[in-house]
């Protein structure tokens, strides 16, 4: 990114303090943080989508302040901020309403606070006496920085100073981020800041100081600790984390309280250079913990942050999407990693839009990013990060890993938890085409599942005895009925393109086997949704016009009726609904036999027999179903209904597969 000459990379306009300071402290950060520059000023102007990267939320159009034909006025979402290169325009969104608008800064923070939802506290004049009370409890913490800084040096640092030193942090480091230290004291920081003039009550209302509440004498909060500044986005420090050197301690690492400088759920730490390297290109990773992100910074990764040891609350989605439109969470290695990553779903998924995005970074197992970078180096982080799964991916990881599904009931309640996740999405568009991923990833999931089973299954039939063979129990109709049965599905679809959409939930239980059939079926479902879709155009554009012109010329396709007249859309669908029956019937009967093959030979008993039967029944119903139902049946002593010529059959398969397990 080419600095701007004109004003700093870090540039943030402010609201002058005459107006701002009747307001709460941290309103108009968030205000500003609820809407995106780009909402605002997108209403202005005709943004120029050849120069702009909208998936970065870095925008370009004609000025509004002054007449041009070529787009040099910038906006970008991670600054929030907008500048004319041509007449040297800036400010933020509230000065850009301002400007459009004719209207004074509080009229603008209306307008602003409304489109966010939310509303404009009455003008208080406490709020002044705040702000002070605010500045002079940031100067205290900036002494504290300095003090703790200069405790890592003495003496009684020296198993801190170790143990820094094996994270491989040496001297540059400890400086750049402030690192220090605090005594095994309970006085240490509070007589040294009060021999500074700082009163016990400031130090009590910074976390840093606690005071009983029985009167008691007060004391250090932070005791035998490496301690590490937690700074705003303006870089004022607010907080501090502690990690104890005791591994006895009750709690490894120690945050400050919530005060009024600190809000521990709106507050990430490295923020602030964070956001600047995000803005000169580098993605914004979001790991776990203080060493995390400073591992990850000195190797090179400077747009890292962390929630505080805490779980991602909202309100620090809110931040990370106004840095970058797609975060990258890297998470830990282990069990407690992935809990995070899949709790996080749930809260991020009512916040999802167009242009708010998120990818999950897993580490391998029993590593976080510190441990792989000492490992292997940046490489193997920059990898992961390359690789990271997008959250519809980590989505279906949940709801799917671990689990069997071999009944329409476990499917069913699979699809119902999926839906119910994606419903969540308040962007229609955007919800559209998460459903849309998520059949796809269903998709390759039962097809590979799917095909598993039809390849044992062959090789079970292979050693049935002849009369088993000629059985529709046994064989059905063999491939090639199945071969051409999947292609005039196709071809009905091909010419009835409506009739994809209408059929998709009867298509998404099938898999097609055979050539291109499975390729060019997953194509029409994945634009059926489209509004001009022309299936032509997709399967040639995706497997080329020659492949599509030879099946639709295949001479078996010829002679199907609603093929030849193709205005008769009503035999389409019974067309269809007579061929997927006879398919799904079959490869019903396909799984049957495969687990029936699985099943040790004292297992082989009237259940087993009975669900064979019904298979058979459904297959042989299917195949005649336009004519009269003559066959004899037996009834078995649970109750089935089974053909007696097929029951007959049935003794022979059984044979046969007690026969292949013997050969085993």
């Amino acid at each position: 990114m080419v600095k701007n000459p004109f004003i700093p990379l870090d540039f943030a306009p402010r609201a002058p303090h005459i107006f701002a300071m009747s307001l709460p402290p941290g309103f108009l950060d968030e205000l500003r943080t609820r809407v995106p520059i780009s909402q605002v000023v997108g209403r202005k102007v005709s943004w120029d989508m050849r120069k702009s990267n909208q998936g970065k939320g870095d925008y370009w159009a004609p000025c509004p302040f002054h007449q041009e034909k070529t787009a040099s006025f910038h906006v970008q979402d991670a600054k929030g901020f907008y500048y004319c290169f041509g007449c040297q325009a800036k400010g933020d969104a509230i000065g850009f309403i301002k400007e459009t608008e004719n209207v004074g800064f509080m009229e603008a923070v209306e307008i602003l606070a409304a489109e966010a939802g939310m509303c404009v506290p009455k003008p208080d004049p406490k709020m002044v006496e705040k702000a002070d009370r605010r500045k002079e409890l940031s100067d205290v913490m900036d002494e504290a920085v300095r003090w703790f800084q200069m405790s890592l040096k003495t003496g009684a640092a020296a198993d801190a100073r170790a143990y820094l030193d094996r994270r491989g942090l040496n001297g540059e480091a400890l400086q750049q981020f402030e690192i220090g230290f605090a005594p095994n004291d309970r006085a240490g920081v509070k007589s040294a800041l009060m021999g500074r003039g700082i009163s016990e009550q400031q130090l009590v209302d910074t976390g840093l100081i606690i005071k009983p509440d029985d009167g008691g004498t007060s004391y250090d909060r932070f005791r035998g600790r490496i301690m590490f500044p937690i700074r705003d986005a303006r870089g004022r420090c607010v907080a501090f984390g502690g990690r104890a050197m005791d591994p006895n301690a009750r709690a490894k690492y120690l945050n400050s309280p919530e005060t009024i400088l600190f809000d521990k759920g709106r507050s990430l730490y490295n923020h602030g250079p964070a956001r600047s390297a995000v803005g000169r290109g580098q993605p914004l990773i979001v790991a776990e913990g203080y060493m995390d992100v400073i591992a990850l910074v000195r190797a090179g990764f400077e747009g890292a942050v962390a929630p505080l040891g805490t779980a991602i609350t909202e309100n620090q989605l809110a931040m990370m999407w106004q840095i970058t439109p797609e975060p990258i969470i890297a998470l830990d290695g282990d069990k407690a990693g992935l809990r995070a990553a899949y709790r996080l779903i749930d809260l991020a998924m009512p916040l999802l839009q167009t242009g708010r995005a998120l990818r999950f970074a897993l580490m391998p197992e029993g590593q976080d990013p510190d441990d792989l970078l000492r490992a292997k180096g940046a490489g193997a982080v920059q990898s992961i990060l390359d690789n990271a799964m997008p959250l519809v991916e980590l989505l279906w990881r949940r709801e799917t890993e671990g689990q069997t599904f071999d009944s329409p009931d476990r499917k069913a309640a699979l699809d119902k938890r999926l839906r119910g996740s994606t419903s969540q999405i308040q962007d229609q568009n955007l919800r559209s085409h998460y459903d849309q991923a998520i059949k796809d990833l269903r998709w390759d999931f039962f097809r590979a599942a799917r095909s598993f089973k039809s390849g044992s299954t062959r090789n079970v039939l292979q050693t049935a005895g002849a009369s088993t063979k000629g059985s529709v129990l046994a064989a059905g109709e063999g491939d090639v009925a199945q071969y051409l049965r999947e292609a005039v599905i196709l071809a009905t679809l091909i010419r009835f393109p409506e009739l994809v959409y209408e059929y998709l939930d009867e298509l998404a239980m099938l898999d097609f086997e055979h050539g291109d059939h499975p390729s060019m079926l997953r194509i029409l479902m994945r634009h059926c949704q489209d509004m001009d879709f022309d299936p032509s155009v997709v399967l040639s554009e995706n497997l080329g016009a020659d492949p599509l012109e030879k099946f639709m010329t295949l001479g078996h396709l010829q002679v199907v009726p609603c093929l030849r007249r193709s205005g008769d859309i009503e035999m389409a669908r019974l067309t269809l609904k007579e061929e997927l029956g006879k398919l799904g019937a079959h490869r019903g009967l396909e799984a049957e036999l495969q687990e029936s093959s699985q099943i040790p030979e004292d297992g082989l008993d009237l259940w087993v027999l009975h669900r064979l039967a019904q298979a058979a029944d459904a297959a042989n119903r299917a195949q005649r179903a336009d004519q009269d139902d003559q066959t004899q049946y037996d009834v078995a002593d649970n109750g089935a209904r089974i053909s007696r010529d097929e029951r007959n059959r049935l003794d022979d398969l059984i044979g046969a597969i007690r026969f292949q397990k013997t050969k085993k």
